[in-house]
């Protein structure tokens, strides 16, 4: 695969706090790319960095190909119409509007209303839209699905897969763990401006160990017990309860999720 981000020795600066400390990364053309960390870790920086929205201190940033943007905190004038927007965005970059493009996305449903009066997940729809116009290489998306419902969600996760499938290359920046764990090849986090992990989701787990939960329900309580090795820990568990002759009436495993090794991960950091 080609790069399509090069970063080496990223560094920025508010006044005398460092908020990135000479990071080094590589992103692959045609690869979901995410960056993790609770607030002020420095997601929106090091994209903002990238962007070129951002001056960054020193270091160097390699864009192989057009970059398109959805902004965490996106919005247009109120009473403009969607389809105005995606005209004028049109207009900017000299390109023909893709009405298919606007139609997965449901801009068709929405483009006689103003701004004002859609949902969040509508204007979701409608930056992603924007960000999409230029038919850009790589796409970045920060907090894409903030403020969604369940459905929004899933509607643009859908999207995002569609171009990856396109070739296209996603960065985006993410509170959602399990958006991350089904969308991404790779992901970094940050922790106090530097990447205590990059690589993929199953690379990760491997490094923290894999955690089980184990719920039981007897007829007398309910139990939960962590363990990393499944096997040995639930015939034990069951062994216990038969030689006691206590009735099971439900019993669910749940692995460790990618929320889990991030928390543990950033702790061992700390």
């Amino acid at each position: 695969m080609d790069i399509a981000i090069q970063v080496n020795n990223l560094k920025k600066s508010y006044g005398k706090h460092l908020v990135l400390k000479e990071l080094d990364f590589t992103i692959m053309k045609g690869e979901i790319f995410a960056f993790l960390g609770i607030n002020g870790a420095g997601k929106t920086t090091t994209l903002e960095c990238i962007e070129g929205l951002k001056s960054y201190d020193s270091g160097k940033i390699t864009i192989n190909g057009k970059m398109g943007i959805q902004l965490q905190s996106s919005s247009l004038p109120n009473h403009i119409k969607p389809m105005e927007a995606v005209k004028l965005f049109s207009k900017w970059n000299n390109t023909v509007i893709d009405y298919a493009m606007l139609n997965a996305l449901g801009i068709e449903e929405i483009k006689n209303k103003k701004y004002l009066q859609l949902s969040t997940g509508q204007k979701r729809r409608l930056h992603l839209a924007l960000a999409l116009i230029g038919n850009p290489d790589i796409i970045f998306l920060d907090e894409p699905t903030a403020g969604l419902d369940v459905e929004g969600k899933l509607s643009l996760h859908q999207q995002i897969r569609k171009l990856k499938s396109q070739g296209k290359t996603i960065v985006l920046a993410s509170h959602d763990m399990a958006e991350v764990e089904s969308l991404c090849d790779r992901i970094a986090i940050l922790n106090s401006g530097n990447i205590i992990f990059c690589g993929t989701p199953k690379q990760l787990i491997d490094k923290v160990g894999r955690k089980y939960l184990i719920k039981i329900k007897t007829e007398y309580e309910e139990i939960s017990f962590e363990t990393d090795n499944i096997e040995n820990s639930l015939l034990s568990i069951l062994e216990e309860l038969k030689q006691k002759e206590v009735h099971l009436l439900d019993i669910k495993v749940d692995r460790g999720t990618l929320e889990q090794h991030f928390i543990e991960l950033s702790r061992r950091e700390a």
